[in-house]
């Protein structure tokens, strides 16, 4: 079967992207306002760029109820930093519970019960229950369409990258211990390090 995505309503195009591009990690990020209002939510439209410099990049769509800019979003435009949270299984739930519409007006942090940690060098408070946390300062920042199901794609340098000392062995993270969460299409989840297998790049000869 062939599809134009053009052609479909934004609901059935997302499905598609979903169901295509997966399994996605997840950047949970903490933003704070110009009057010092704290936001945490998860995204997964989310990658690395590259290591120097040290880019990474998500890609919030805009809500679905209205087409306006998510909070996390005008965060990030007025105070031009960020904290990406790397989700681990132990705060799978409370993560959902982020994911949830809510006015700009609450504090998802209060909401799920997660705890703000000061970051280091940015003033957008770190999640504590995180073992990774990438602080971000905004790079760029691109908008692409005008309707319900456009979206805009933030870039972030990595200024500070914080790994839980039981996680950072010999240079690396242990990601057995870190239990990273993927998302798949709709509701599902994954565990990435429960089924894994080693494929090992073959050399130039």
């Amino acid at each position: 079967m062939n599809i134009e995505p053009h052609t479909l309503p934004w609901k059935d195009a997302y499905k598609l992207l979903i169901g295509s591009v997966l399994p996605r990690p997840i950047a949970f990020v903490s933003t704070i306002d110009g009057e010092g209002n704290t936001n945490v939510a998860p995204f997964s439209f989310f990658t690395g760029i590259c290591a120097d410099p040290f880019l990474v990049c998500f890609a919030p769509m805009v809500r679905g109820s209205d087409g306006e800019k998510k909070d996390t979003l005008r965060n990030i435009e007025e105070t031009k930093e960020f904290v990406i949270n790397i989700v681990g299984e132990k705060i799978v739930t409370q993560m959902n519970e982020c994911a949830t519409e809510f006015p700009a007006s609450v504090d998802e942090f209060a909401v799920a019960n997660l705890t703000k940690e000061a970051s280091t060098k940015v003033k957008a408070p770190r999640v504590k229950e995180c073992d990774v946390h990438l602080e971000c300062v905004l790079h760029e920042v691109l908008h692409f369409g005008e309707n319900v199901g456009a979206g805009s794609l933030v870039i972030g340098k990595v200024v500070l990258v914080s790994v839980g000392d039981e996680l950072y062995e010999n240079g690396r993270i242990n990601t057995d211990k870190l239990q990273p969460i993927g998302r798949m299409a709709g509701s599902v989840y994954t565990r990435s390090n429960t089924d894994t297998f080693v494929l090992e790049r073959k050399k130039q000869l």
